[in-house]
């Protein structure tokens, strides 16, 4: 069992959803935090509600997209710190609507942040984590959007499938690495679906040069109001996802999958898949997987 008093985490997008569920999770747990999140603003807050409670705990905002960002942000973990012990690859935003009406902007925002944010996370923190030779965990956060395929959802789908991939490809390579060594550091693939954090806003968070110049369209539009209320109906809080991410890390359990019920659409995937049949639409079988968080 991982043990998680006194050990040092860092999570990015800390400034609201997931991410500040999983702050306020580790800090009860005993645990040293640095957060990290684009918006200062919503960082500052997570930080002092945190510091208030008694927790010891650091901000350092940082745009996950830019490498050199992720590499200062565990810099300063180390300064702080001296290790890193728990990594939470969190920050995520999301557009909707038909693949042919997104914008270059919104493929490069998507994939800067959801993709290339989770990949700076393991290059830079990885040789960090097997240098140390403790126990060490890195949780990346997908969606059952990278199980699954919803329509109006392709460059959210896009990006998760990637994590999703770039995260069964790490625990292969974790375990090549450590061959013989007892395998120290593991990773978990988070899989949540739609759950009531920021996400749907999203794009308060887009940087003024990715910005679309034209209106959203039609199919955006319904998108954006879809997922909206889907987010707003989810049955799990936050706080639950984060009870269920550290239960499976204190397990070393590599699929975090918080909304069982999804798990019949996702065979019915794979059986389409192996069976060379069209693709079944996810969104019409399972409300559980419409517009997944």
């Amino acid at each position: 069992m991982f043990e998680f008093a006194g050990k040092v985490a860092v999570i990015t997008g800390a400034g609201s959803g997931f991410g500040r569920a999983f702050a306020h999770k580790g800090a009860a747990l005993g645990m040293k935090l640095v957060l990290a999140d684009v918006n200062a603003g919503e960082l500052a807050q997570t930080v002092d509600s945190l510091r208030e409670a008694g927790a010891d705990a650091i901000g350092v905002p940082t745009d996950v997209s830019d490498a050199a960002q992720v590499e200062a942000l565990a810099q300063a973990a180390l300064a702080e710190f001296g290790k890193v012990h728990v990594l939470f690859n969190n920050a995520g935003v999301g557009t909707g609507g038909f693949l042919w009406e997104s914008s270059a902007n919104d493929w490069s925002w998507v994939f800067g942040v959801n993709v290339m944010g989770v990949a700076h996370g393991v290059r830079v923190f990885a040789p960090i984590m097997l240098a140390q030779n403790e126990p060490a965990h890195i949780v990346n956060t997908a969606s059952v959007a990278g199980l699954l395929a919803p329509p109006a959802m392709g460059v959210y789908n896009a990006s998760k499938h990637a994590v999703v991939a770039l995260t069964e490809t790490l625990y292969h390579d974790l375990k090549l690495a450590q061959a013989g060594t007892g395998g120290e550091v593991g990773c978990s693939l988070l899989c949540p679906a739609f759950v009531p954090t920021g996400i749907a806003d999203a794009e308060r968070a887009r940087p003024g040069g990715l910005r679309n110049a034209s209106r959203p369209t039609r199919s955006q539009i319904a998108a954006g109001k879809q997922l909206q209320r889907a987010v707003q109906s989810g049955k799990l809080t936050a706080a639950d996802v984060a009870d269920i991410a550290f239960e499976a890390i204190a397990a070393r359990r590599f699929y975090i999958i918080t909304h069982p019920g999804i798990m019949a659409t996702v065979k019915l995937r794979h059986e389409d898949i192996e069976q060379l049949r069209e693709p079944s639409d996810p969104m019409s079988l399972k409300p559980e997987v419409k517009n997944p968080q």
